[in-house]
């Protein structure tokens, strides 16, 4: 492996891991119920986009595997 596949791959990771940071903090907030109700449906939304924001990341990862010739999809 070259530096190319381990910087997308740490790329990557770092994202993902900020993105679960993100998730773990809503869900904290979600579960306190002491904001309005508002504000966590606004909490909600923000969530269902950071899962689908995640899931962005590691298809695009996977298409950069493959357009490098790392893995076959």
């Amino acid at each position: 492996m070259d530096l190319l596949f381990w910087g997308l791959t740490l790329g990557v990771l770092g994202k993902v891991l900020l993105g679960f940071t993100v998730l773990s903090v809503h869900w904290k907030i979600v579960k306190e119920h002491k904001i309005g109700k508002v504000v966590l449906r606004e909490i909600r939304r923000e969530r269902n986009l950071a899962i689908l924001g995640i899931l962005f990341i590691v298809v695009g990862y996977l298409l950069e595997l493959s357009f490098y010739e790392y893995i076959a999809l």
